[in-house]
C-alpha cells in the first residue's frame, strides 16, 4: 500500500533532484558565457595589436610577416579557446544530469552479474 507521505517524499526529491540541476545548469552556462567573453576579449585586443603593427611597416615583406604571424596566432589561440569551451558544455552536460542518477537507479533494475 502506498502512502501519502512517500509520494510526498517522492515528489520532494523530485523537486530538489530539479532544483540542483537547474542550479548546475545557471552555473555551467555562466562559465560558458564568461569563457565566449574572455575569447572575445582577447580576440580583439590581438586584432588591436596586429593593426597597429601592420600600420607602422614600410614594406610589403614585413606586411605579408605580420599578418601571417596574427593569422597563425589567431587559429591557434581559436582552437585552443574552441577546446576549452567544447569541454565546458562536455561539463556542463555532464554535472546537469549528474543529479538525476538517484532517482534513475530507484526505479532501473540492478544489472546482474
Amino acid at each position: 500500500m502506498v502512502k501519502v507521505e512517500d509520494i510526498q517524499q517522492y515528489g520532494k526529491e523530485q523537486f530538489e533532484t530539479v532544483v540542483a540541476s537547474a542550479t548546475t545548469l545557471q552555473n555551467g552556462i555562466q562559465a560558458i558565457a564568461s569563457a565566449y567573453g574572455d575569447y572575445t576579449k582577447k580576440s580583439f585586443e590581438d586584432t588591436k595589436s596586429m593593426v597597429e603593427k601592420l600600420s607602422g611597416v614600410k614594406s610589403l615583406d614585413k606586411a605579408i610577416e605580420v599578418q601571417t604571424e596574427f593569422a597563425k596566432s589567431a587559429y591557434e589561440t581559436f582552437v585552443a579557446e574552441s577546446q576549452k569551451i567544447a569541454g565546458l558544455y562536455t561539463d556542463l552536460a555532464k554535472q546537469t544530469f549528474k543529479p538525476f542518477e538517484g532517482l534513475v537507479s530507484k526505479f532501473t533494475p540492478a544489472a546482474s552479474n
